[in-house]
């Protein structure tokens, strides 16, 4: 079942088709012959075996415990696993007490009998939209030429290559500035980005708590919508595909588009050109509020900064930062120089742009690129940290812009450039709108695919 769907995986479970037990054996083998070891930070093989055999009584009873019982799914490692250490990505975090229950939502996958297969690698402490890790290794990016490393994305790195390799069908990730929908288009599968609150937080290691949210990593955005709604009690999605021509898209004409690359650019064009033929409505709008972030950004400084650098300060000032990743290091130091004022005013900025942007958008999704270029090559960065913060920078610039807003989001494969590495098509909506969100995105996948 190499890159079958979760929803696929589930209808053949039902079916008595595919048993859990040799499901579960499956992405082992299957990892072990993809042979790159930075995937896993920790496999949790005891464990997926004895959810896979309690699996696999429910559903000969006919009793499944949800419409994903039996499905694997491996969780970026900031999720509390009971009885293991968090790492976050990190070496300093090793002498942390073990985690004494699951995460919420970990807990709320078990009872849905869900197969745990482990925690997979992350950027440190999930700061960068690049994906290396210097502990653990980096990922590696499937769509790369031969002979290349291209970066995974990140914070969630492995999330977006566990899936896009094929080795489970699901991954869960966390998105403070677009680590998750970053991954999604640098690997070409699907990320969705929840609104704040969606889920619970509880044992997730946290990066900036006020932005900070999490989702899941598919290869189809009808997986997206059956793990959402799984993980909110729930025994099928509440969000059904609309048509195409029912929609109505907004393009806003600031920022968003700046230093895209030509090949992000045709393939957006291109997807724009299909939702019209389509009968959607697209219309160009004027978004001020994007510009006044960036300049209130240049000015005070990044949220998610100043409040890394309150969970972090004594990491980062003291003897642990050598044993740290020296751009994490510098990217939270950074907010050293912000004063209460400065986070006092993002703070009031955010609730107000939140407000007038959701006013002006109305109904409407939101289109963008999800990432301004397609995944870079990995060794020019690893040799010179301005270079990284560039590329970092310019990644993460739309997806930042949304999590500062609270939008919801999902980020589609929508091409490929020159060297076959994918393009991704984001879709975005105003906080609390994500059923709508994902309605659209059910309705409009293969239109944006192509």
């Amino acid at each position: 079942m190499v890159h079958a769907t979760a929803t696929e995986i589930s209808e053949r479970l039902r079916t008595g088709k595919l048993d859990p037990v040799t499901l579960a054996e499956e992405v082992y083998e299957r990892l072990e012959q993809h042979g790159d070891s930075a995937i896993y930070i920790e496999t949790t093989r005891s464990r997926a075996m004895v959810e896979a055999h309690a699996s696999r009584l429910r559903l000969q009873a006919g009793l499944p415990a949800s419409p994903l019982d039996g499905v694997p799914v491996a969780w970026k490692d900031l999720f509390d696993l009971k009885g293991r250490v968090t790492t976050a990505g990190a070496v300093v975090t090793r002498t942390d007490p073990p985690a004494t229950a699951d995460a919420q939502v970990v807990a709320t996958a078990h009872r849905a009998g869900m197969v745990t297969t482990g925690t997979v690698n992350m950027t440190e402490f999930a700061y960068s939209g690049i994906g290396l890790n210097p502990h653990y290794g980096t990922p590696r990016n499937i769509h790369a030429p031969t002979g290349q490393t291209r970066s995974p994305g990140g914070s969630s790195s492995a999330s977006g290559v566990v899936v896009s390799a094929g080795i489970v069908p699901l991954s869960m990730g966390s998105d403070t500035g677009g680590s998750v929908r970053i991954p999604a288009s640098f690997n070409g599968v699907v990320g969705y980005k929840t609104s704040s609150r969606r889920y619970s937080m509880q044992g997730v290691y946290p990066l900036a708590p006020s932005l900070d949210t999490i989702g899941p990593l598919a290869h189809t955005v009808a997986d997206c919508a059956l793990f959402d709604a799984v993980l909110r009690g729930k025994d099928r999605p509440e969000a059904e595909a609309v048509p195409a021509k029912t929609l109505s898209f907004v393009i806003p004409d600031q920022i968003l588009f700046d230093g895209v690359m030509p090949a992000v650019s045709a393939n957006f064009d291109a997807t724009v050109a299909r939702l019209e033929s389509a009968g959607a409505k697209v219309t160009r709008i004027s978004l001020p509020e994007l510009s006044e972030l960036s300049d209130l950004i240049a000015r005070h400084g990044f949220l998610a900064g100043a409040e890394a650098l309150m969970i972090h300060r004594d990491r980062v000032c003291g003897p642990a930062a050598a044993q740290m990743d020296a751009r994490v290091v510098r990217r939270i130091k950074l907010a050293e120089t912000m004063s209460a004022v400065d986070v006092l005013m993002l703070q009031e900025a955010r609730y107000r742009l939140m407000a007038s942007t959701a006013a002006r958008i109305a109904n409407a999704i939101v289109l963008c690129p999800t990432t301004a270029t397609t995944a870079m090559e990995t060794a020019p960065l690893e040799a010179d940290q301005d270079e990284f913060f560039r590329h970092n920078g310019l990644t993460l610039r739309n997806t930042s812009l949304g999590n500062f807003l609270d939008w919801c989001g999902v980020s589609i494969p929508n091409g490929t450039d020159a060297d076959g590495m994918p393009t991704g098509f984001l879709l975005s909506a105003p906080t609390g709108q994500d059923t709508a969100l994902l309605r659209a995105a059910l309705g409009c996948e293969d239109i944006i695919r192509g």
